[in-house]
Order: C-alpha cells, then structure tokens, then sequence
C-alpha cells in the first residue's frame, strides 16, 4: 500500500493517511473504485477500494456500518477523495477505521481513478512477471542441472538455497528421503536437525507442495517438497517455484522408477536365463560384471523372494523394487537382484567370502527383502535361500530355489528357510495339480481331518507335535503343555480314528508326508 501512495496518480492527489498508518506494508491485490452503499458485498479481499463518499451514507451509523463492512471483508485500503460529498471525512469514519486497524487515507485534490487504477495494475502485472521471471530462473537451473546428469539431491540443494531455508523431500506419510540446507549461509542449522526439531511443529509460514506420482485416482501423490522457513520468511515467488520445481521432481522420480524397474526386469531377465539353461555358465560372469555385480572369488548364495499372493497390482512391483533396493544398500554384501513378474517372484544372488558366512548373509538379506515388502505394503512374503555353489551350478540352484519358494507358500511364516528342508515339500508341490496327492491325504488322515472339523480338542495339531518329535511323548507333553495322561489318551483317539499304530515308523513316514501334502492341497 505505501508503494500505491508513492506512485505518481496518487501523489498528485495530495494524500493524507488517517488510519492504521502502521499497516501501510499491507499488499495490494486489486484495485476498485465504486460508490454503491453496500460495496463490501462485491469485493474479496486485497483491494484498493477507491470512492468520493457517496456511498458512505448521511448518518454516523451508516458511515461506520460502511467503514465496518470493508474491515470485514479484508480490504488493502479506503482511499476517499474530498470534494464531491465530504471537505473532511466525517469522525465516524476515521475512529471505526482506526478501531479496526483498515488503512484510511483522503486524498485533497481531484484526481481521476482511472489513472490510479491503471498504474496500480501496471506495478501489479510488473510485480508479479518479475516474480514468474525469478521462479523461471530457478526451474532453468534445475534443468540444467538434470540434463547435465545430476538428480534429486542437486535439484533440492539449488531449491533451498533459492530460499534460503532448508528444504526436504518426504513420503506422503512423513517418512524423509532428501534434505538440503542453503549453501553457504553462515549459521545455518544442520537440515537434519531442523527436518527432527520442527517438522512436527507446525512452523508458521511453512510450505509443502504435493508432488504427483502414479496412482490409482488423478490425486495421486507420490511424494512432498516442504520448506521450513527458520533462516528467512518465504514469499509467494517462493511458492511459484515450489510448484514448478515440484513437476521437475515428479518427472524425476517417476523416470527414476521406471528405470530402476526395466534394469531389475533385464537382470531378472538374466537369471531367469541362468536357471533355466539359455546363458551359458561360462558366460555368465561376465554379464553379471555388465549389469553391476562383482562378487569376489567367494560361492554365490542363490536366494528368492516370492509374494505370498499372486495378484499384485503392476505399480506395486515399482514400489517393492525401490523399497528392496534401498534395504538391501545396506546388507553389506555384493547383491544381483531382478524381477520376474510372469512368475511373481524375485531372484537374487549374493556374494560371499565364504560358505560359513551364509546364514548371517541370509539373515541380513531376507531381513532387508522383507522390510522392503512391508514398505511396500506386501506382507508376510517368502524368502528362501539356496545352497552355496559356483558360476557352473548357480543356475540349478536359482531353479531349485523358485521352486522351494513357490512350495513354501503353504508353510508356517519364517525370516527365511533353508531350501536343504525344502525337498520333501518341493516333491509334493510338483504332484499337487494331480488327484492322486488329496487322495493320499484322504486315505491317511481323512478322519482326523473330519474329526477336528466337528470335535474338540482338535488332533491334529497333537499329532504333529507327536511326529516332530520323533514320537518322543516326554518332550510332545511338554510343549503342547498336557500331563502325559492326557496325551496319552489324546494318542489313543488319533490311533483308534486312524486304524494305525502311531509308533510303525512306515506309519509315521506315511502321517508326516500327509500332513505335508496337506498344505499343498489345502
């Protein structure tokens, strides 16, 4: 407002401030000039509001209802030319504008409004190019910056220094992927102190742009760009270029996806190729070494990660790349991994020093192959590793590998399993599809299946518990928490719905394949 009196129009016009003089800061919007009596009704906000009085009324309530109307409604300033309808704005008029804190300034001389209005605008279209012509200044560098091959980590260091304040890139549920601090600016606080301290705070004057991403609705939001605005407060140039600088990072991170997803496809690809025969092990290290893997002198651990459900939305495949890849920078250990959505799966191989180092390798790998499905929002999949070996035998031990994983999809949820204890329900998985299989099942446990259905305590479980233990009834007692008489009975039942001696051990070969089977065939 103190710039609009400062221009020429209104100069000319010998203006005098009577009212709230210390919001003069106040910006202007627009500009209006009216007379109507109820001219508060057809403005929003931010304008200049320029009148000779004749709308203010003849009776002090009228002039403050008029004054009080404006106040309301928010304007920038009521600038009133004396002449016309007042030699002196009426006191009514000046306490309720002093009394509600609206700029009031009555101008001394004729001056027409139409000039105002058009040097105003002018400074209005002025300012604001000069804003897009900033904001523009900062997307050019930020593309110059992508084609020159840098990324989001550039691009959010070139965006914080342009407002001098820290600036971050977040998941939509608040979880940190970026930070940059203005570069160069002495004093300024560690991003990562500012992004724990204050992200939570509600910082006044904060801004976070949504950055769109792929989804199943026009909203989708891929990620957020937040800047907190603890070194210098931000201005609307700031938020032009957060919205551009926001499509730059979308295109960014939407590529980054889509690269990262056909690279993990041809390295699926690849040892999809391996496990079934068409690279030639001779070959194959080599085209491990052009894809990114370099694993040492050491065996290759095969390992597979297979979801526990085969409808998996195509977008999820993307984010469960991504997730996996960013758990598994930290295992710690030489990592080829690919995708083969036909089959719903995902093959890796991990270098080692040496055989004694596969079970922590596995841990650490099928730790970060679940984190990474969880982030994903999968749950419970099934990671399976394969025995150590060689560049000559890798490819049978990929294949045994996918095949355990498949199989054990029925099996209780663990961290991962050892495909050496995978070999019997291997085998059965394979006979699943034929009939003979649930017959099998039938035949041997039909009736304790038919019992537990309708009758309690259930034996099945007991039975299990009975055969895990090699039929040792000290030890069965003690972890299903029964008294030995209880068990005994219980043993008795299972004997008598079976027809069978539980202690024949071709009978209790043939119970503990059944009740194998039996999770294959459901």
């Amino acid at each position: 407002m103190a710039r609009a009196l400062d221009l020429p129009a209104l100069r000319k016009g010998l203006p005098e401030v009577l009212a709230a003089g210390d919001r003069l800061d106040r910006p202007v919007r627009w500009v209006h000039a009216g007379e109507a009596p109820h001219i508060a009704t057809l403005l929003k906000g931010g304008e200049l509001l320029l009148t000779t009085g004749l709308g203010l009324g003849s009776r002090p309530a009228e002039q403050r209802g008029f004054v009080r109307g404006l106040a309301e409604r928010d304007i920038a300033a009521l600038v009133v030319e004396l002449g016309a309808r007042f030699a002196t704005l009426p006191a009514a008029v000046v306490d309720t504008a002093r009394s509600y804190g609206l700029p009031l300034v009555q101008l001394h001389r004729e001056v027409p409004f139409v000039a105002v209005t058009e040097e105003i605008h002018t400074e209005l279209v002025n300012e604001h190019y000069a804003l897009l012509r900033r904001a523009e200044e900062v997307h050019r560098q930020c593309t110059e910056v992508l084609l020159g091959g840098g990324g989001v980590p550039e691009v959010l260091r070139l965006f914080a220094g342009f407002t001098g304040n820290p600036a971050f890139l977040q998941t939509p549920d608040g979880r940190l992927l970026y930070a940059a601090g203005p570069a160069g600016r002495a004093g300024a606080a560690d991003p990562l102190q500012v992004w724990e301290g204050l992200r939570d705070a509600g910082l006044a004057g904060a801004l976070t742009t949504d950055i769109p991403g792929q989804g199943p609705g026009p909203g989708a939001v891929r990620a957020q760009l937040t800047v907190l605005p603890v070194n210098a407060p931000l201005a609307p140039v700031h938020r032009i270029a957060a919205d551009r600088t926001a499509g730059l990072l979308a295109v960014v991170l939407l590529q980054a996806r889509q690269e990262e997803e056909l690279a993990a496809r041809g390295r699926g690809d690849f040892l999809s190729g391996l496990a079934d025969g068409r690279v030639d092990p001779a070959d194959a290290p080599a085209q491990a070494r052009v894809l990114g893997f370099r694993p040492g002198p050491g065996p290759l651990l095969p390992m597979v990660l297979r979801l526990s459900s085969d409808l998996v939305p195509p977008d999820s495949w993307a984010a469960l790349v991504c997730a996996v890849q960013e758990e598994l920078a930290a295992v710690g250990a030489p990592v080829l991994l690919g995708v083969r959505l036909p089959e719903g799966r995902i093959p890796l191989l991990v270098g080692l020093r040496d055989d004694a180092e596969r079970p922590a390798v596995a841990d650490r790998v099928a730790a970060a192959l679940r984190a990474g499905a969880e982030r994903a929002g999968l749950r419970l999949p099934v990671v399976v590793a394969g025995a150590p070996t060689g560049w000559e035998a890798v490819g049978a031990a990929l294949r045994h590998a996918a095949e355990a994983a498949t199989a054990a999809r029925g099996l209780p949820d663990r961290t991962w399993h050892d495909v050496r204890q995978l070999d019997v329900d291997v085998l059965l998985w394979r006979l699943r599809s034929q009939g003979d299989l649930a017959a099998f099942v039938d035949r041997v446990i039909g009736p304790l299946i038919a019992h537990d259905r309708t009758s309690r305590p259930a034996l099945l479980p007991t039975l299990e518990t009975y055969l895990a233990h090699a039929g040792r009834k000290a030890e069965t007692a003690r972890e299903l928490h029964l008294n030995r008489q209880t068990l005994y009975d219980r043993l008795a039942r299972i004997a008598r719905l079976l027809g069978t001696d539980l202690e024949d051990p071709q009978t209790a070969l043939s119970l503990n394949l059944a009740l194998r089977a039996r999770r294959h065939v459901g």
